[in-house]
């Protein structure tokens, strides 16, 4: 492995010394020379010139096929023109930030409840995943008056404070470690966790601590846990088990909402939840998040009727920038005029990539297993990620993909990231999610990149 990485490193530095030269000033004035630790991969990262459709320029001019997509954001890829042309002309009328209330915020809450096809829900507005689980566990909390919450292993929620539990795995102990210093360790104590399609474990959790659960936050397909897809079974034991014990079913939707369908993977498995978060492709692309959920819950964030403190669920200063909804309006609308093209799209050429991936590391003698197929409720997924076990497994659930006696997680992590950024890919996690703008010929060339790190990996390991 150490002469893989010297060799990946050489040539990767051979291609980059604009962003290299850019690393060590940024180090000098930012810890590890950046702001968000995903970003910045050993040696160093590339540091982006411009970006459009499914393609970014790095300072030194190197191209790269994205599968980042703004976090995931960019389902009609980097800078589409069908947003560009609701937010533009409203720069001249000031939409540059002002701090007042607008129509596009009504009317994206609005959109956002019709999707859903529920009555009954309230929206509300931020900016970020982290913000939006963070309120809703504070509105969980205050309508149950309750303070535990249940979460998955290798669910991420964002930095929230009252979820950063059983995130990373931990050799030993797993998923139930905490997994950030500066916290109370209040908190900690009381962040349960739970296996991930395991009904059996759910069942025991709740019934030993259900009466004291405020809330139980997952994602119906979760995201850095491995692109995995909750069963239907356990989703709708976990709606049954939240009535029977009062506890507040949480969906974080946020990369999963409107990435299969115009609305909430919800709605395909027909489950309702008590809360649902969205984010990044309700934005289209710009700093928003929502909250959204049944009515009397969402009204403890409004001023008290009675005596007691309301939950100061404010949103942040930039929460509802005009600019900001349009842009998601912009989104929504596309999504559902085209959805009948979109979707099957995306899960074609997906399901072509995950499978040409497979491939070419089999014809080199290795084995590689992608994550990300859809399953017997949702046929279109755009997401992948490629894994590498150390024996023969079924991917199942997040343990599967982090304990490093089951995956090469610094195969898929580091080297795999170098090799194909050598080949003109970008990757994170081993893979992403395609966009709209992804051509069938970005495919084939993604796979020929694939080709060549397995045909480099043959040769060094």
């Amino acid at each position: 492995m150490k002469k893989l990485f010297r060799y990946l490193e050489k040539e990767y530095q051979k291609k980059t010394p604009g962003s290299a030269a850019l690393f060590r000033r940024a180090s000098r004035v930012m810890v590890r020379g950046g702001s968000h630790t995903l970003r910045l991969w050993r040696p160093y990262p590339f540091f982006l010139s411009s970006a459009r459709g499914a393609e970014v320029v790095d300072v030194d001019g190197n191209r790269y096929l994205d599968y980042w997509q703004g976090h995931y954001a960019n389902i009609l890829g980097h800078n589409p023109e069908v947003i560009r042309r609701q937010v533009e002309p409203h720069f001249s009328r000031g939409a540059f930030h002002t701090g007042f209330e607008s129509l596009p915020q009504l009317e994206l809450a609005e959109k956002i409840i019709a999707s859903l096809g529920q009555r009954g829900l309230k929206v509300r507005f931020t900016t970020s995943g982290t913000l939006a689980a963070t309120y809703a566990v504070m509105l969980a909390m205050a309508y149950t008056g309750r303070e535990r919450v249940l979460k998955i292993g290798g669910g991420w929620h964002g930095a929230s404070p009252y979820l950063l539990k059983g995130v990373k795995y931990h050799p030993g102990t797993g998923f139930r470690s905490a997994d950030s210093a500066g916290l109370p360790s209040d908190f900690s104590r009381k962040i349960l966790v739970t296996r991930f399609n395991d009904a059996q474990h759910l069942s025991d959790v709740f019934r030993q601590h259900g009466k004291k659960l405020a809330a139980f936050i997952l994602e119906p397909f979760i995201g850095v846990g491995g692109f995995l897809f909750c069963s239907r079974e356990y989703l709708e034991l976990a709606r049954k088990l939240a009535d029977k014990y009062g506890v507040v079913l949480i969906f974080d939707e946020i990369i999963s909402g409107f990435r299969f369908c115009p609305s909430g993977l919800q709605t395909i498995y027909g489950l309702q939840p008590d809360i649902s978060l969205f984010g990044k492709l309700i934005g289209g692309g710009q700093a928003v998040s929502a909250v959204v959920g049944r009515s009397e819950i969402m009204e403890g964030c409004d001023r008290p009727k009675a005596a007691g403190l309301r939950v100061q669920f404010e949103g942040g200063t930039f929460s509802s920038h005009e600019e900001y909804m349009r842009a998601g309006l912009a989104m929504l609308d596309y999504l559902e005029q085209n959805q009948d093209r979109v979707y099957p799209y995306l899960g074609e050429q997906a399901e072509r990539l995950r499978r040409g991936i497979e491939k070419v590391f089999r014809d080199e003698g290795l084995e590689a297993v992608c994550t990300g197929y859809g399953n017997e409720l949702v046929k279109d997924s755009s997401f992948f990620m490629v894994n590498f076990p150390q024996k023969k497994i079924a991917y199942r659930r997040p343990e599967d993909l982090w304990n490093p006696r089951r995956s090469s997680v610094v195969l898929r992590e580091e080297a795999l990231k170098l090799a194909l950024l050598l080949n003109g890919v970008h990757v994170v996690h081993g893979g992403g999610c395609l966009s709209t703008v992804h051509t069938p010929e970005d495919v084939n060339r993604t796979i020929k990149a694939y080709a060549a790190a397995a045909h480099l990996f043959r040769r060094y390991l």
